[in-house]
């Protein structure tokens, strides 16, 4: 008899309270008739302050099936996401949102797609009108920037939320940062990959936990891990006011010998001091940027520590 496939479902909640249960009747409901697959869900309490891991200790009691890991502190989704990828058993595994946007009903043709020899499953948001005028609208830019200054090019609309065989994980699992960016190293990765479209789904429960700020330090995040374009930028920048400077100079030392010492022109000396001031310092912060990055590497602290893992004893 041959054995049937494992799939791991990898899943971060951080402060979740009250969407626990519905994600896991859901979740369990979309793949009833997979019958041909066994499953293992991986949930990452990442520092949860409300009662996350409580809802999530109810699914281990009654599903054999589910796994907890407890990390000691939020660490991010990032991390968590990693720590579930690295604890995942699975021929392949599945990272999906605790949030039910990404209807876990894909899951099945993720799977049809998998047997069919892919080893890379993404599902492509087609649709994004649940999303707010100004999370779409920043979602767009920040892929258009994105690819325009990196030569690895991310894949726009889509998430987090894909299907990864064993060999991929394992790549995954190879890559040694500190300071991750997960999309990228997705795109990063390649493999024999395949697109599936859906339609985005409203938040099933509570609220997205990316503010504003944390999207836009998010965005840095990304441009800085796969593109030097934002250090190369500043060389230029340097030629075109160093000739700005120069070919002014010549212009009031030709004027001086001409017309004689013009006394007025504090003002626009004062202009031109605050702009390159102000470029110098931008510049200064772009170098900042990935020195910073450059100090967290170097530390070599773990991704993610977890406090405790959870399972059920007929597991």
């Amino acid at each position: 008899m041959n054995k049937r496939p494992l799939v791991s479902i990898v899943v971060p909640f951080y402060n979740e309270e009250g969407a626990v249960i519905g994600f896991h009747e859901t979740i369990t409901g979309a793949l009833a008739n997979l019958t041909q697959f066994d499953f293992e869900f991986i949930c990452i309490n990442d520092g949860s302050s409300d009662n996350t891991l409580d809802e999530l200790l109810e699914c281990v009691a009654c599903d054999p099936r589910y796994v907890v890991l407890e990390l000691s502190r939020n660490f991010g989704k990032e991390a968590a996401m990693s720590a579930g990828i690295d604890q995942a058993k699975g021929e392949c595994v599945i990272p999906i949102d605790a949030d039910l946007q990404d209807p876990p009903a894909l899951i099945a043709q993720m799977l049809v797609e998998w047997q069919k020899g892919a080893e890379v499953v993404l599902a492509k948001r087609i649709d994004r009108s649940t999303d707010s005028y100004a999370k779409r609208t920043s979602a767009l830019m920040f892929y258009r920037l994105h690819n325009a200054l990196s030569n690895l090019k991310i894949p726009e609309n889509v998430g987090d939320f894909r299907l990864m065989d064993r060999i991929v994980v394992d790549a995954l699992k190879q890559l040694p940062e500190r300071q991750r960016f997960m999309k990228g190293l997705f795109a990063w990765l390649g493999f024999r990959t395949v697109t599936i479209e859906y339609i985005r789904d409203p938040r099933a429960n509570g609220n997205s936990k990316f503010t504003g700020w944390k999207l836009w330090n998010f965005a840095i995040e990304g441009i800085t891990s796969f593109s030097l374009v934002p250090l190369k930028v500043w060389t230029y920048i340097g030629a075109l006011g160093s000739l700005f400077a120069f070919c002014y100079a010549s212009f009031i030392t030709i004027r001086t010998l001409i017309f004689g010492i013009d006394v007025p022109g504090y003002a626009s000396l004062l202009v031109v001091m605050l702009f390159f001031g102000s470029l110098q310092l931008m510049s200064l912060g772009v170098i900042g940027e990935y020195i910073g990055r450059i100090y967290f590497e170097s530390k070599q602290r773990p991704l993610y520590l977890i406090r405790k893992s959870y399972f059920s004893k007929q597991s």
